[in-house]
């Protein structure tokens, strides 16, 4: 049975103490009740080993919001996954599209960090998804379909297993806009027929799929009810306790 899955995804936000005011505020909020998903929030570097601290991490989940293509050495200002996986966290997003958009980055480059948060022990959320002019040329399904294949396909099974992915509609993120409940269904059930065909049904029906775009608790109860839609990669929404809980309780 895969898992449904809540992660909050903070981007640059929060200083410290405020951010080691949330995940406490977070934390709390999940030890008052059971939730029935697995709930992450992904933090800037700075807070990691502080916040690690401070949470249950048998109820709240923590990760990075990147890491680097290298182990180690002269690269100066980047963070190696083995340096994320020393403060304590367990997870880390990978080729998000501000990622991909601002910074350049590659399924070459995404094709080493995954391979090296795996070796590290961290579970990788790996977001795919297209910008607006794809999505209105109806290039969506193509354009989905190479990111999986040229950032992740190189894996094993075994390895593929411990991918989360996380699909985002980039014309949908911090915009207000949201695919219909219909779109995301649709695309999320194309991305687990192409994970399929490549590695079997058993390893598709497995792997959660995330949606990621402009999600909240006005409108993650629809979207989570979808049979392939695993839970929601929650961007603003994961900057305030009770929108998050909000989301999060969709799955009650």
């Amino acid at each position: 049975m895969r898992k449904h899955i809540v992660a909050g995804n903070w981007k640059m936000n929060t200083t410290l103490p405020e951010g080691v005011a949330l995940a406490k505020e977070v934390n709390a909020a999940l030890a008052a009740k059971d939730a029935n998903c697995d709930v992450i929030i992904c933090v800037p570097f700075t807070h990691l080993a502080t916040i690690a601290g401070v949470i249950d991490q048998n109820k709240l989940g923590l990760g990075a919001e990147n890491c680097a293509d290298h182990k180690s050495g002269a690269y100066t200002g980047e963070v190696s996954a083995p340096m994320v996986a020393s403060t304590g966290a367990t997870y880390v997003i990978l080729g998000h599209s501000e990622r991909r958009q601002y910074y350049g980055e590659t399924s070459e480059t995404l094709r080493e960090k995954v391979a090296l948060a795996l070796e590290n022990g961290l579970t990788p959320i790996f977001c795919i998804g297209e910008v607006l002019a794809e999505r209105e040329a109806g290039q969506h399904f193509e354009v989905v379909k190479k990111q999986i294949e040229e950032g992740l396909f190189n894996l094993s099974a075994e390895d593929f297993g411990k991918i989360i992915l996380a699909y985002e509609p980039v014309w949908a993120i911090g915009t207000g806009k949201t695919a219909t409940d219909d779109q995301a269904e649709e695309i999320h059930a194309y991305i687990r027929s192409v994970i399929a065909d490549k590695y079997g049904k058993e390893v598709a029906e497995e792997t959660s799929i995330l949606y990621g775009g402009s999600c909240k608790p006005s409108n993650a109860k629809a979207l989570f009810a979808k049979p392939n839609v695993d839970g929601g990669l929650i961007g603003g929404a994961s900057l305030k306790c009770a929108d998050f809980m909000g989301i999060v309780e969709a799955w009650d």
